[in-house]
């Protein structure tokens, strides 16, 4: 891969000495003092020390993203805080779908890495990895089983991989092919999607649900690849994959010990970002106002949306269309949301499908009264769906950061006074404003693996 540094500086060990004045309380909740010295109080605050360090050393007359951009261009992967352990697992391709859901509803993840059972064991990570298995690719399977088994034609996908780059992200291309495209026919209650109660009961105690593998669906239009740095690439590279490429996760492997090394997610990032409050080059950057940065980035009439009484797979189905994480649930016939639907909630229709027998079809707003008393009885400590998350758009970055990290979600709705919807601001949206890619950086890094976005200037 060719990597091109913005500032022509070689990565450097610099000491950590912080002597930016910050407000005596967020040095206290970030700091320790030590005659003089400050020390991180956590990993995440160690890095963002370290980009405080090279942003004083930048030239001048750079501007900030240009100095951000060089600052964390110098800083490896191997630096970034390892994931708990608990969010670093692997799914055997032998698993089932249904194996596949429980443990990454279990470790709240958007989806795995897959390895592959039969390789040796001194396969290279190549080899050993054969894709990511997410919920997005899931939705797809679920929404291709109802089209089957509600009695109507299974998708055209010859038709709907045409123009798939343009619905949904480029760097999860095999996720992506076969996806409804935007000319498929909107949905209306007599339509396949207005599934009746007991239609996950009945797809779930399926022999078809059963047995189907995750290798059973590897290479087919529901599949990510498997796209890893190396610890010696850079946290820029890192960060436009999150942002621009649009990877929920990346995995970073030892190509010594052909493994996975750690999973840095937007998640991750945005922690991160949280624990660099106080410190200069943050403060510059976050305590701009949302409308100062352009966001939201969406116009209000343009915000994917479902009305409550839409049958629920509608959502899922919109979210693959666009090629978005989740959407709001409004009044219907109004702007007002009531409720959040993401990608990973197709969970909820197949680990506890018993808890929507008793209607005569599942809507937005059935699902979400559902899955609220669901997690009240069995996740005391979820954020459930029907809360909504929102700001303003004088609210700043950093609150919005602080949010987020706080409430562990992807995205915030922002709202007018009235609380009608104004747009949403996700952490890709917040990861892109902190750096951009330079002319030529990625160089041949993608040949071969995914398409890339129209605009990209590699």
């Amino acid at each position: 891969m060719q990597s091109v540094s913005s500032s022509g500086l070689p990565y450097h060990n610099l000491t950590w000495i912080f002597c930016q004045a910050v407000t005596i309380t967020r040095v206290k909740e970030k700091m320790v003092m030590e005659e003089g010295c400050q020390t991180p109080r956590s990993p995440e605050a160690k890095v963002g020390m370290q980009v405080e360090d090279l942003w004083d050393i930048q030239e001048p007359q750079l501007s900030p993203t240009e100095k951000l951009n060089a600052c964390f261009e110098n800083i490896p992967v191997s630096d970034f805080p390892p994931a708990p352990s608990n969010q670093v697992i692997e799914i055997k391709s032998d698993a089932t779908l249904a194996e596949a859901v429980k443990l990454l509803s279990q470790h709240k993840l958007l989806g795995a890495p897959v390895v592959d059972v039969d390789a040796p064991e001194d396969a290279s990570w190549i080899d050993r990895y054969i894709g990511i298995v997410e919920f997005a690719g899931i939705v797809v399977w679920i929404l291709h089983q109802s089209e089957k088994m509600e009695g109507t034609a299974a998708f055209d996908f010859d038709s709907l991989i045409t123009g798939a780059e343009n619905i949904l992200s480029p760097a999860l291309a095999a996720a992506v092919n076969g996806v409804s495209s935007p000319r498929f026919r909107s949905m209306h209650p007599e339509s396949p999607t207005a599934t009746c109660g007991n239609f996950f009961e009945t797809l779930t105690s399926s022999d078809l649900y059963k047995n189907t593998t995750v290798r059973d669906i590897s290479g087919s239009f529901r599949w990510a690849p498997f796209l890893a740095l190396q610890k010696s690439n850079s946290f820029l590279t890192m960060l436009l994959l999150l942002s621009k490429y649009k990877m929920k996760s990346v995995p970073v492997v030892d190509l010594g010990e052909y493994k996975i090394a750690n999973i840095i997610t937007q998640s991750a990032v945005i922690h991160m970002l949280e624990e660099c409050a106080g410190l200069h080059w943050f403060e510059s950057w976050g305590s701009k106002k949302l409308f100062e940065l352009g966001l939201p980035l969406m116009k209000p009439n343009n915000v994917i949306q479902v009305a409550e009484d839409e049958p629920v797979l509608q959502a899922f189905k919109l979210m693959r269309q666009n090629g978005v994480g989740g959407i709001p649930v409004v009044e219907s016939g109004g702007r007002r949301a009531i409720g959040n639907i993401s990608i990973r909630d197709i969970q909820f229709l197949l680990i506890a499908p018993e808890i929507y027998r008793d209607y005569r079809s599942i809507t937005a707003k059935n699902f979400l009264t559902s899955v609220r008393k669901y997690q009240g009885e069995h996740e005391k400590n979820s954020l459930f769906l029907s809360d909504m998350v929102t700001c303003r758009r004088n609210n700043s970055l950093k609150e919005v950061i602080m949010k987020l990290d706080s409430k562990k979600i992807h995205r915030i709705y922002v709202v007018d006074d009235m609380g009608n919807l104004e747009g949403v601001i996700t952490l890709r949206d917040i990861i892109s404003k902190l750096v951009h890619e330079p002319r030529g950086y990625f160089g041949d890094f993608f040949d071969g693996v995914l398409p890339l976005p129209a605009n990209s200037r590699v």
